[in-house]
Parts: C-alpha cells; sequence; structure tokens
C-alpha cells in the first residue's frame, strides 16, 4: 500500500510539471502566473490526499498487521 501511494505522489508531480511546462510556453511571452499558482494549490492537496492516504495504511497495518494490498482485500469486514 504504500508503494501505491508513492505511485500516486510520483504521478501527481508528473501532472505538475507537465501543467507548468505547459502553462510557460505563451506566444506572447509574458509571464504566466496562473499555471504556477495553480500548481502550487494542487502540491499542497496532494499533501493532504498522501497524508489521509497514509493515516488510513496505519490503520490498516495495526487492525490486520499487513500493508500488502492484495491480502487485504481479501479480507471482508
Amino acid at each position: 500500500m504504500i508503494r501505491l501511494l508513492l505511485g500516486i505522489g510520483i504521478l501527481g508531480n508528473a501532472a505538475n510539471i507537465n501543467y507548468v511546462a505547459l502553462s510557460r510556453s505563451s506566444i506572447s511571452g509574458a509571464p504566466q502566473l496562473l499555471g504556477e499558482s495553480t500548481v502550487v494549490i494542487l502540491i499542497v492537496l496532494e499533501a493532504c490526499i498522501v497524508a489521509v492516504g497514509l493515516t488510513i495504511v496505519i490503520y490498516a497495518y495495526r487492525h490486520f498487521k499487513t500493508t500488502d494490498a492484495r491480502e487485504l482485500r481479501t479480507l471482508r469486514w
């Protein structure tokens, strides 16, 4: 499950870098601050999502004594 969280974080960072790169490529040459400000907000939201996911992983480990996503999928409450 920790690998899944890291993968989600890396995917979000790649999307943010892509968004900034595309917002920088304007023809007029004027600074585009919308892309950078949007990415800052998205980075904060991603950090919150990863923090909540890590909390869920910790509680799952405490309850089931495993962090294997395949094994947790087979468990039913």
